[in-house]
């Protein structure tokens, strides 16, 4: 059983017991991570009526997404991991969007696209097969008349499903498969950066 968390568009968290999702709560305001994130984990354990200490693990969706929100989800899947001395299992965020679509039918090749503000958008491509959805190239960042790949089926995504990334981690440590990134995805250079050496003043 696991807490899922993703704040790398809305924010979103669920509780997934095997392949069922327990309980799920998720909005697509995307100004409000920090003051919403707290009260929807409580929310969502609760509704799912299940304490902390009966989660195996905590997932955390490392994007891509912008700065300023999608470390407000990282951060509280930490602490919330650290809090129940449970591991910390990080997902790439548009798998859980593939995964949706793969679930619901659809076949053949997508590209996953959320909005990276400042007229940018993040991609990921997929390869949906049989037996699953498979990254094929990505995430990376781009803008929207640089989009790579314009014969697959695009997907634009507006929201994460906490609850298909908890079935997507789920599904790769069935088949023993690890996180190729463990760091945030931001793929966009901070806009604040560390100061330079000081120029010596002479007289």
């Amino acid at each position: 059983m696991l807490l899922a968390i993703d704040t790398s568009a809305g924010s979103s968290v669920a509780v997934v017991d095997g392949d069922l999702v327990l309980a799920e709560n998720s909005t697509e305001d995307t100004m409000r991570h920090a003051e919403v994130i707290g009260d929807m984990i409580r929310q969502t354990l609760d509704d799912a009526g299940i304490e902390p200490r009966q989660l195996d693990l905590v997932v955390a969706g490392m994007g891509p997404g912008p700065f300023t929100g999608l470390r407000v989800g990282i951060a509280a899947a930490r602490a919330f991991a650290l809090g129940i001395g449970r591991p910390l299992v990080p997902a790439v965020s548009h798998d859980a969007v593939a995964f949706d679509e793969w679930s619901a039918g659809v076949r053949g090749a997508v590209l996953v696209v959320t909005d990276a503000r400042r007229r940018e958008v993040y991609w990921s491509s997929y390869d949906l097969g049989d037996t699953g959805a498979v990254r094929s190239d990505g995430p990376a960042l781009c803008r929207p008349d640089e989009l790579p790949y314009p014969d697959f089926e695009r997907i634009d995504a507006t929201q994460i499903s906490a609850g298909a990334l908890g079935r997507v981690v789920r599904l790769q440590r069935e088949r023993g498969e690890q996180s190729a990134f463990t760091e945030p995805l931001y793929l966009r250079s901070p806009d604040v950066t560390m100061p330079g050496a000081r120029k010596r003043v002479t007289r």
